[in-house]
């Protein structure tokens, strides 16, 4: 079965061009720290209608991001998740090398995500991530353990509106029957606690639902398949993740699709 879904994993990326890793003061094993690990290897073998994964490390410009966010941590950000400075004294890129990142990094992924949600056989977009067991320091949770899983929507605990941020992306009553699908599989799952969804699920969530279809966020804990210290997922517990996906997501469609 090909899911009507568009997965979308924006941060699963570490590569950076030679020369705007000149500028950067961070070393390699702290760049690749950015990346979304084990996001694209769970993710991008599902069976959806449309697999969009980003090429280049979210440094260079984070797709995740309002165009219109040119602030410490915006479109190109300045300080990692770790709190420290991305570029060498006096090297963060000017206005016009800003928006050369933005044409050759940041609009090919939006162009193809929007085509791709015009598709009007798709139901839904699921945003794809991964995060520390443990909240950074520059996290909204710093020093706290995390669920197994986090899904956003852009609302309250329970994925009903939350009057501060607008409507969500996702009715509650998807958001409960995915949750209930990774919970059937075996995973713990907080709704919109850290994270309440960033860019990508908040923006193109409006466009779907004015249509009747969704957007929700996921970020999977690394925990669950990065054994303290590694620098790359563990291949068996990074499988049995993967399966378990899987089997939440045939679920997750066989409803989407009988709904």
């Amino acid at each position: 079965m090909t899911y009507p879904f568009v997965i979308s994993i924006p941060h699963c990326a570490s590569l950076v061009p030679a020369d705007i890793r000149a500028d950067m003061a961070l070393s390699d094993e702290e760049i690749r720290d950015s990346k979304d690990f084990g996001s694209a290897e769970i993710f991008r073998f599902l069976s959806a209608k449309k697999v969009l994964k980003a090429e280049y490390s979210r440094l260079v410009a984070d797709l995740n991001r309002d165009l219109a966010n040119r602030g410490p941590k915006g479109v190109v950000a300045e300080t990692d998740y770790r709190g420290r400075q991305i570029y060498l004294p006096g090297r963060y890129p000017d206005e016009r090398s800003v928006e050369e990142r933005i044409r050759q990094h940041y609009d090919p992924y939006h162009r193809e995500l929007s085509q791709a949600l015009a598709d009007p056989e798709i139901r839904g977009l699921f945003d794809c991530h991964s995060l520390n067991g443990t909240g950074p320091v520059d996290a909204p949770d710093a020093g706290k353990r995390r669920k197994n899983i986090i899904l956003s929507n852009n609302g309250a605990p329970d994925g009903g509106p939350d009057s501060r941020l607008g409507e969500p992306t996702c009715p509650a009553e998807t958001v409960k029957l995915v949750k209930s699908a990774l919970e059937a599989a075996g995973f713990s799952v907080a709704v919109n606690l850290p994270y309440r969804g960033g860019f990508i699920t908040v923006h193109y969530g409006r466009q779907l639902a004015a249509r009747g279809g969704f957007a929700l966020q996921i970020e999977m804990n690394q925990d669950l398949y990065m054994p303290p210290g590694a620098a790359e997922p563990d291949p068996e517990q990074l499988e049995d993740v993967r399966k378990r996906i899987f089997s939440a997501f045939e679920t997750i469609a066989k409803a989407v699709l009988s709904g």
